[in-house]
């Protein structure tokens, strides 16, 4: 390595005197502040005071049948009750497992057949079987009734000494993970939070995150800690962008965190008047957009795994940052506590410029996983070099400036083979989304009947602008890729479906798809019709390749060549159709089935 060369490791700052523990923190404010309100949810209002009385009562109930570093399932929705709750279990010395309010019957099943969850809380209804025959106890809760439900046989501490809470990832055999946080850990992440954003007395929190996605605990927390108070979002705003900062506006919103998609959709309109509203933190998945100009706020781009304690590296998207064409928003440099480090296959350093393999260390990590196998897989000893005894490898190829900005790349085992070559999703991805007419793209790996492996990228073009045309579309992205990163499909969309962590739904967008898009197009006209219908397209498209199970617009069908389209069938099948209809249609066969059914709708002449 040349003399001059830096290698791609950056230390962020560390803190010499304690960490926070945020139970202490909390009771300050306790006795401090009782009065202050600390969780507004809609109507209802409760203070510091009243809602350590609330947990109190909660935690007496439950005193008796738990114990320090038992597994506490919690299956609530964003609430005071939620809220008090996660106080009670933190008083009971107990670990808070967020399983959100509808966890699924199977998952819940699943989380309590292969973890030691010595307790359920939520509603009757929703505990499985060994909970609910178990006498289960009501809590002193106002509203809606909550129940306590108990192992059968209680479960002895199974996670870490120093647990404060668990939460579950996913994992690639499709069973969760359990990952272990510690209060340190915990602690020095609040602290950082705080001291960033200066959150105090008189400041709202959104409390919007997914109750099952560990940003929710941090969110929660970060106000509990420092005075503030919690404003509970109603559910109708988490997706609809307008609906979302008129509550910020209206809840005097001054901290609030987003997913990643939900954000994006907030920075695509015009920044609305919000005066309150002094910092956005953004998380959870690749932002493909920055700030414009008229946004008010501070917007901060995080990035971290639940294994490093939710966050782990931040960058500060501001005015005077490039052009968004320049790229990505980065995702910056590790808070405090954060060790970041890039590795190349053999787990070696690489010099700053070079991608690799993003990996974590220092205070800011997990205790590990509930399973140890697990955990010595993924937390594996630091390169030569880093200073800290222990690293987290992300699965995240990222590459690190000059500067120690680290930039996001793709997930390592997101990629593919097609025809022997390995393809990056996210490079593709990228590829599209230089277009100025397209604003995310989503690439999937779809497996054919012969077992070979096709690309399909689902295009969501820029609101209230026109489609783009995906034959533009495709020879625009061939000009950054190879030739076999070029998808086979290219497919318009409104929206991308989320999963329960707020990311695009690979999995959903795939199995959407139209039944011609998993057929082969090889496939000949099964009536006369299609057989016109057919002729029609590929004259129009001059393509003799083109086949029944082909959709027009992914077949390099443009708005021009649809209106000739609709008039070419008019004045052969004497129907008229509406663009919106040949365009809805998934395959030409789907057109030929309409073209005959209007066919026979058709008025007959008169006197006939």
């Amino acid at each position: 390595m040349n003399q001059h060369e830096v290698l791609s490791v950056e230390y962020g700052a560390t803190y010499t005197d304690e960490a926070w523990d945020v139970l202490d923190r909390f009771e300050h404010w306790v006795a401090t502040t009782p009065k202050a309100i600390a969780v507004e949810d809609g109507t209802n209002t409760c203070r510091y005071a009243e809602l350590s009385g609330l947990a109190d009562r909660i935690m007496q109930a439950l005193a008796d049948r738990i114990r320090p570093g038992q597994l506490v399932g919690v299956c609530l929705d964003r609430s005071v009750a939620l809220v008090a709750a996660a106080v009670a279990v933190a008083r009971l010395g107990a670990v808070y497992l967020p399983l959100g309010p509808r966890p699924g019957e199977r998952r819940l099943a699943a989380v309590t057949d292969r973890l030691p969850v010595t307790c359920l809380i939520g509603t009757p209804e929703l505990l499985p079987a060994g909970y609910a025959d178990t006498a289960p106890q009501t809590l002193p809760i106002p509203g809606e009734q909550v129940v306590a439900g108990f192992a059968a046989a209680p479960a002895r501490p199974a996670v870490p000494e120093g647990t404060f809470y668990t939460v579950l990832t996913s994992g690639s055999t499709g069973m969760p993970k359990a990952v272990a946080v510690g209060r340190s850990s915990f602690g020095t992440l609040q602290r950082w939070y705080a001291e960033r954003t200066g959150s105090g007395p008189g400041d709202r929190h959104s409390l919007l995150i997914g109750v099952s996605f560990d940003p929710h605990v941090k969110e929660l927390w970060a106000a509990l800690t420092t005075g503030a108070a919690l404003s509970v979002a109603p559910q109708a705003v988490r997706w609809d962008p307008v609906a979302l900062t008129d509550w910020w506006r209206n809840a005097g919103v001054t901290l609030a965190i987003l997913p990643t998609p939900l954000a994006e959709l907030v920075l695509d309109r015009p920044w609305p008047d919000l005066p309150a509203l002094r910092r956005l933190e953004i998380g959870g998945d690749r932002l493909r957009r920055w700030p414009a100009t008229d946004v008010t706020a501070v917007v901060d781009n995080a990035y971290g795994p639940a294994e490093a304690t939710v966050l782990t590296t931040v960058h500060t998207l501001t005015p005077a940052d490039p052009d968004p064409g320049a790229g990505a928003p980065p995702i910056g440099r590790p808070l405090a506590g954060a060790v970041v480090c890039v590795t190349d296959d053999q787990g070696r350093l690489v010099t700053r410029g070079e991608s690799g393999e993003l990996c974590i260390g220092g205070s800011c990590l997990a205790l590990g996983y509930l399973d140890a196998g697990l955990t010595a897989e993924r937390f594996v000893p630091a390169p030569p070099g880093v200073r800290t005894d222990r690293v987290y490898r992300t699965g995240d190829r990222v590459l690190m400036r000059a500067d120690g900005v680290l930039e996001f790349l793709a997930r390592i085992d997101d990629q593919v083979k097609v025809s022997g070559v390995r393809i990056e999703p996210a490079e593709v991805e990228a590829a599209f989304e230089h277009h100025p007419q397209v604003r995310r793209v989503a690439v999937a790996a779809q497996r054919q009947p012969d077992d070979t492996v096709r690309l399909v990228a689902f295009v969501q073009p820029v609101p209230d602008e026109p489609w783009p045309d995906t034959r533009e579309l495709l020879r625009k992205a061939r000009d950054w890729l190879p030739e076999q990163a070029v998808p086979a499909t290219v497919r318009l969309v409104d929206a991308f479906p989320l999963d329960a962590n707020g990311k695009v739904d690979k999995a959903a967008l795939l199995a959407a798809l139209p039944s011609a898009d998993l057929a082969s197009t090889d496939a000949g006209p099964a009536t006369v019709t299609e057989d016109v219908v057919l002729g029609l397209c590929r004259k129009l498209l001059d393509s003799n390749e083109i086949g029944p199970l082909d959709n027009f617009v992914a077949a390099g069908g443009t708005s021009l060549l649809a209106a000739q389209l609709l008039a070419a069938l008019e004045d052969t099948f004497e129907v008229r159709l509406r663009a919106p209809e040949l365009l809805r249609q998934p395959d030409l066969r789907h057109l030929a089935a309409l073209v005959d059914t209007r066919c026979a709708t058709r008025p007959l002449p008169a006197g006939a």
